[in-house]
């Protein structure tokens, strides 16, 4: 029960800075201009940062079996995801722009806050170390497959971009530094916690800032997109459920429930960041991210 109030609580959170982020664009505290500024302060400054910080953890042989569990096992649903999101997003009728966005919504999920509060939650610190190492593929593959996603339709890719980006060169370097054996210097890793914790809050008060944006005649037809309806139950439900042929496999208990309750998060604020920085249908993004933010309050429980 003690649980249960406390994923209540984390989720409140995260719905009320939400609500301010539409609040403030909507009494006009914060101007058309404001999208742009976060979603650069937040792509370029405090994810890299909330990277680094998280890949700060002592390895060692005891977690080396763990280890290689989750690199199992995040590997598998990511490349099951990949083709399936390919698949849906090849068999809609979504105009061009909202097709990166539906793949991008059920491929990555908010492994991160949610992720984190509730693992946190289920197995305090330790559920915290297994968690990271279960989202070292994802961050590459956000930071690579992900931005591949919206800039795929442009005449000519930026492959710089894709390989030599903030979120690509802080996993690489926060995984040197969890490899081996040293760790960031004190004021570096509470500089980087500082910062990195804005990441979350920023990216909600970003979606409830694209929300008022949009025109409520706008925000009803969204409503009614089945394809919003259909990334949500992938994302939440469907995906998970994919794991379970490693329950036949002698996978720690402990190791299995994490992996499955976060292969199920709610889609990722990041698609609402990169849609916004590289052309794709914004609302559509944010209105995929707030439904699976919503729903999962069910599906987790």
């Amino acid at each position: 029960m003690e649980s249960l109030s406390a994923f209540m609580q984390e989720m409140l959170v995260l719905y009320g800075v939400a609500i301010l982020g539409f609040i403030v664009r909507k009494i006009g505290v914060l101007n058309e201009n404001a999208n742009d500024v976060l979603t650069q302060l937040i792509l370029y400054i405090t994810l890299p940062a909330l990277i680094l910080y998280s890949l700060d953890i002592s390895f060692s042989a005891t977690l080396l079996k763990e280890f290689m569990w989750f690199i199992m096992m995040s590997a598998y649903i990511l490349a099951i995801s990949c083709f399936l999101a390919y698949w849906m997003r090849k068999s809609s009728q979504l105009p061009e722009k909202q097709k990166s966005v539906y793949e991008g919504l059920i491929i990555f999920g908010n492994q991160g806050f949610i992720g984190y509060a509730v693992s946190y939650i289920l197995l305090g610190e330790q559920g915290v170390v297994y968690l990271t190492i279960f989202n070292i593929c994802y961050l590459v593959l956000i930071w690579t497959y992900g931005i591949y996603l919206f800039s795929r339709s442009k005449e000519s890719i930026d492959w710089k971009k894709i390989f030599l980006n903030p979120g690509i060169l802080s996993t690489l370097t926060g995984l040197v530094i969890f490899l081996l054996p040293i760790r960031w210097p004190t004021v570096v890793s509470v500089g980087l916690e500082s910062v990195g914790k804005m990441t979350i809050p920023l990216s909600m008060m970003l979606i409830g800032i694209l929300i008022a944006n949009v025109k409520n005649s706008t925000f009803i037809l969204l409503m009614k997109n089945t394809y919003i309806w259909k990334s949500s139950l992938t994302r939440l439900i469907i995906i998970p459920l994919l794991l379970l042929p490693f329950a036949a496999l002698p996978v720690p208990f402990q190791v299995f429930l994490i992996a499955v309750l976060v292969s199920g998060m709610p889609s990722a604020p990041t698609i609402s960041l990169y849609s916004q920085r590289y052309g794709g249908d914004t609302y559509f993004a944010s209105m995929g991210v707030l439904l699976t933010t919503a729903l999962c309050i069910i599906t987790i429980l």
